[in-house]
Protein backbone atom coordinates (compact mmCIF):
# COMPACT_ATOMS: atom_id res chain seq x y z
CA UNK A 1 0.00 0.00 0.00
CA UNK A 2 3.41 2.42 0.97
CA UNK A 3 4.36 1.78 -2.63
CA UNK A 4 0.64 2.40 -4.32
CA UNK A 5 0.70 5.76 -1.97
CA UNK A 6 4.02 7.23 -3.43
CA UNK A 7 3.19 6.21 -6.70
CA UNK A 8 -0.26 8.26 -6.52
CA UNK A 9 1.68 11.45 -4.51
CA UNK A 10 4.53 11.15 -7.02
CA UNK A 11 1.62 11.27 -10.22
CA UNK A 12 0.28 14.14 -8.18
CA UNK A 13 3.61 16.20 -7.85
CA UNK A 14 3.89 15.44 -11.64
CA UNK A 15 0.60 16.89 -12.68
CA UNK A 16 0.96 19.70 -10.46
CA UNK A 17 4.27 20.71 -12.16
CA UNK A 18 2.77 20.51 -15.78
CA UNK A 19 0.18 23.01 -14.56
CA UNK A 20 3.26 25.40 -13.59
CA UNK A 21 5.12 24.90 -16.52
CA UNK A 22 2.13 25.47 -18.48
CA UNK A 23 0.52 28.04 -17.26
CA UNK A 24 -2.51 27.68 -18.40
CA UNK A 25 -6.23 28.33 -16.84
CA UNK A 26 -9.22 26.58 -18.39
CA UNK A 27 -12.55 28.63 -17.89
CA UNK A 28 -15.77 27.14 -19.08
CA UNK A 29 -18.98 29.18 -18.94
CA UNK A 30 -22.75 27.84 -19.46
CA UNK A 31 -24.68 31.15 -19.85
CA UNK A 32 -28.12 29.54 -20.77
CA UNK A 33 -28.18 26.24 -18.27
CA UNK A 34 -31.57 26.57 -18.40
CA UNK A 35 -31.91 26.20 -22.59
CA UNK A 36 -32.11 22.78 -23.89
CA UNK A 37 -28.45 23.02 -25.26
CA UNK A 38 -27.65 24.46 -22.04
CA UNK A 39 -29.22 21.73 -19.91
CA UNK A 40 -28.03 19.06 -22.32
CA UNK A 41 -24.80 20.59 -21.89
CA UNK A 42 -24.86 20.52 -18.44
CA UNK A 43 -26.43 17.25 -17.97
CA UNK A 44 -24.19 15.01 -20.85
CA UNK A 45 -20.65 17.17 -21.01
CA UNK A 46 -20.25 19.64 -17.94
CA UNK A 47 -17.72 21.65 -16.71
CA UNK A 48 -15.40 19.22 -15.52
CA UNK A 49 -15.39 17.57 -18.40
CA UNK A 50 -14.98 20.49 -20.77
CA UNK A 51 -12.34 21.65 -19.05
CA UNK A 52 -10.23 17.84 -19.37
CA UNK A 53 -10.90 18.25 -22.97
CA UNK A 54 -9.56 21.49 -22.93
CA UNK A 55 -6.68 21.06 -21.48
CA UNK A 56 -6.03 17.47 -23.05
CA UNK A 57 -6.67 19.47 -26.84
CA UNK A 58 -4.03 22.26 -25.74
CA UNK A 59 -1.40 19.52 -25.40
CA UNK A 60 -2.40 17.39 -28.58
CA UNK A 61 -1.48 20.55 -30.64
CA UNK A 62 1.68 21.95 -28.80
CA UNK A 63 2.58 18.40 -29.71
CA UNK A 64 1.70 18.34 -33.50
CA UNK A 65 2.72 22.03 -33.60
CA UNK A 66 6.02 21.20 -32.28
CA UNK A 67 5.50 23.77 -29.87
CA UNK A 68 8.06 22.15 -27.10
CA UNK A 69 8.65 25.56 -25.19
CA UNK A 70 6.73 28.63 -24.00
CA UNK A 71 8.70 30.67 -26.56
CA UNK A 72 7.45 28.45 -29.42
CA UNK A 73 3.42 29.11 -28.10
CA UNK A 74 1.03 31.85 -27.52
CA UNK A 75 1.60 33.52 -24.34
CA UNK A 76 -2.22 32.82 -23.23
CA UNK A 77 -2.74 32.63 -19.15
CA UNK A 78 -6.56 31.84 -19.72
CA UNK A 79 -8.64 30.11 -22.30
CA UNK A 80 -12.52 30.50 -22.33
CA UNK A 81 -15.47 28.38 -23.07
CA UNK A 82 -18.75 29.80 -23.30
CA UNK A 83 -21.98 28.09 -24.06
CA UNK A 84 -24.39 30.76 -25.20
CA UNK A 85 -27.42 31.06 -27.52
CA UNK A 86 -25.97 32.00 -31.23
CA UNK A 87 -26.25 31.20 -35.00
CA UNK A 88 -23.84 28.60 -35.85
CA UNK A 89 -21.50 25.72 -34.17
CA UNK A 90 -18.77 27.32 -33.01
CA UNK A 91 -16.37 30.30 -33.47
CA UNK A 92 -13.22 31.35 -31.30
CA UNK A 93 -12.36 34.92 -31.19
CA UNK A 94 -8.36 35.38 -29.60
CA UNK A 95 -8.78 33.30 -26.34
CA UNK A 96 -12.44 33.32 -25.60
CA UNK A 97 -14.56 30.20 -27.63
CA UNK A 98 -18.32 30.05 -28.00
CA UNK A 99 -20.36 27.48 -28.84
CA UNK A 100 -24.06 27.51 -29.83
CA UNK A 101 -26.77 26.35 -27.56
CA UNK A 102 -28.75 25.05 -30.51
CA UNK A 103 -25.79 22.72 -32.19
CA UNK A 104 -25.24 21.32 -28.86
CA UNK A 105 -29.11 20.24 -28.61
CA UNK A 106 -29.05 18.87 -32.02
CA UNK A 107 -26.15 16.30 -31.93
CA UNK A 108 -26.72 13.44 -33.05
CA UNK A 109 -25.14 10.03 -32.14
CA UNK A 110 -22.68 10.40 -29.61
CA UNK A 111 -22.25 13.55 -28.20
CA UNK A 112 -18.65 13.64 -26.95
CA UNK A 113 -16.95 12.62 -30.12
CA UNK A 114 -19.04 15.40 -32.13
CA UNK A 115 -18.23 17.95 -29.36
CA UNK A 116 -14.54 16.85 -28.67
CA UNK A 117 -14.08 17.64 -32.49
CA UNK A 118 -15.29 21.03 -32.82
CA UNK A 119 -13.47 22.08 -29.73
CA UNK A 120 -10.25 20.55 -31.01
CA UNK A 121 -10.79 22.73 -33.82
CA UNK A 122 -11.58 25.69 -32.22
CA UNK A 123 -8.45 25.55 -29.92
CA UNK A 124 -6.50 24.97 -33.06
CA UNK A 125 -7.38 28.60 -33.54
CA UNK A 126 -6.72 29.92 -30.16
CA UNK A 127 -2.96 28.36 -30.38
CA UNK A 128 -2.39 28.49 -34.33
CA UNK A 129 -0.59 31.49 -35.68
CA UNK A 130 -1.95 33.90 -38.37
CA UNK A 131 0.75 35.78 -40.24
CA UNK A 132 -0.03 38.72 -40.93
CA UNK A 133 -4.21 37.82 -40.32
CA UNK A 134 -6.78 35.02 -40.47
CA UNK A 135 -8.05 37.38 -43.48
CA UNK A 136 -4.85 36.87 -45.63
CA UNK A 137 -5.80 32.99 -46.29
CA UNK A 138 -8.71 32.09 -44.26
CA UNK A 139 -9.29 28.52 -46.01
CA UNK A 140 -5.67 27.38 -45.08
CA UNK A 141 -6.26 28.48 -41.63
CA UNK A 142 -9.77 26.79 -41.03
CA UNK A 143 -7.98 23.78 -43.21
CA UNK A 144 -5.02 23.97 -40.33
CA UNK A 145 -7.91 23.54 -37.89
CA UNK A 146 -9.48 20.76 -39.54
CA UNK A 147 -6.35 18.98 -39.98
CA UNK A 148 -5.82 18.85 -36.23
CA UNK A 149 -9.34 17.33 -36.00
CA UNK A 150 -8.81 14.80 -38.74
CA UNK A 151 -5.01 13.91 -36.41
CA UNK A 152 -6.83 13.58 -33.60
CA UNK A 153 -9.10 11.05 -34.82
CA UNK A 154 -12.45 13.06 -34.89
CA UNK A 155 -13.06 13.03 -38.43
CA UNK A 156 -16.63 13.30 -38.98
CA UNK A 157 -18.41 10.83 -41.19
CA UNK A 158 -19.96 13.50 -43.20
CA UNK A 159 -16.72 14.90 -44.32
CA UNK A 160 -15.89 14.92 -48.01
CA UNK A 161 -12.94 12.23 -48.55
CA UNK A 162 -9.45 12.59 -49.69
CA UNK A 163 -9.04 13.71 -53.19
CA UNK A 164 -12.27 15.87 -53.19
CA UNK A 165 -12.39 19.43 -53.53
CA UNK A 166 -12.10 22.65 -56.14
CA UNK A 167 -8.89 24.29 -54.69
CA UNK A 168 -5.96 23.40 -52.38
CA UNK A 169 -7.11 26.45 -50.13
CA UNK A 170 -11.33 25.78 -50.22
CA UNK A 171 -10.75 25.17 -46.10
CA UNK A 172 -12.12 23.04 -43.64
CA UNK A 173 -11.62 19.47 -44.54
CA UNK A 174 -11.06 19.87 -48.33
CA UNK A 175 -7.59 21.60 -47.13
CA UNK A 176 -7.66 19.28 -44.05
CA UNK A 177 -6.98 16.36 -46.41
CA UNK A 178 -4.49 18.00 -48.98
CA UNK A 179 -2.53 18.99 -45.92
CA UNK A 180 -2.36 15.43 -44.65
CA UNK A 181 -0.94 14.84 -48.03
CA UNK A 182 1.10 17.37 -47.42
CA UNK A 183 2.58 16.20 -44.33
CA UNK A 184 2.78 12.52 -45.67
CA UNK A 185 5.67 14.13 -47.96
CA UNK A 186 7.25 15.95 -45.05
CA UNK A 187 6.85 14.56 -41.62
CA UNK A 188 5.96 17.82 -39.44
CA UNK A 189 5.22 19.74 -42.51
CA UNK A 190 2.07 21.57 -40.88
CA UNK A 191 4.31 21.92 -37.98
CA UNK A 192 6.81 23.94 -39.83
CA UNK A 193 4.55 25.70 -42.08
CA UNK A 194 2.32 27.12 -38.89
CA UNK A 195 5.82 27.95 -36.88
CA UNK A 196 6.82 29.78 -40.51
CA UNK A 197 3.14 31.79 -40.03
CA UNK A 198 3.89 33.19 -36.78
CA UNK A 199 4.44 36.97 -38.10
CA UNK A 200 3.85 36.41 -41.67
CA UNK A 201 2.17 33.65 -44.66
CA UNK A 202 3.44 33.07 -48.04
CA UNK A 203 2.21 30.65 -50.58
CA UNK A 204 6.11 30.53 -51.14
CA UNK A 205 6.56 28.24 -47.52
CA UNK A 206 5.06 25.12 -49.58
CA UNK A 207 7.79 25.98 -51.95
CA UNK A 208 10.23 26.13 -49.58
CA UNK A 209 9.70 23.24 -47.40
CA UNK A 210 8.26 20.91 -49.86
CA UNK A 211 9.60 21.97 -53.32
CA UNK A 212 7.06 22.41 -55.65
CA UNK A 213 4.39 25.51 -55.30
CA UNK A 214 1.16 24.55 -53.84
CA UNK A 215 -0.90 24.33 -57.17
CA UNK A 216 1.98 21.85 -58.35
CA UNK A 217 1.29 19.99 -55.07
CA UNK A 218 -2.12 20.74 -55.45
CA UNK A 219 -2.38 18.93 -58.81
CA UNK A 220 -0.05 15.72 -57.83
CA UNK A 221 -2.78 15.20 -54.46
CA UNK A 222 -5.61 15.39 -57.26
CA UNK A 223 -4.10 12.75 -59.88
CA UNK A 224 -2.94 10.80 -56.75
CA UNK A 225 -6.95 10.34 -55.88
CA UNK A 226 -7.93 10.05 -59.59
CA UNK A 227 -5.76 6.55 -60.09
CA UNK A 228 -3.04 9.17 -61.67
CA UNK A 229 1.03 9.09 -60.71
Amino acid sequence: MAGHSLFFCLILTLVSLLHGIHGVEFEVRNTVPTSPGGTRFNNELGVDYTKQTMQESTNFIWNLFQQNTEADRKNLAQVILIVEEREGIAATSNNEIYFGAGYINGIQGDIKTDFNGVLYHEMTHVWQWFGSGYGTNPGLFEGIADFVRLKAGYAPAHWRKPGEGDSWNQGYEVTAHFLDYCESLRSGFVAELNKKSRTSYSDDYFVQLLGKTVDQLWSDYKAKYSGGA
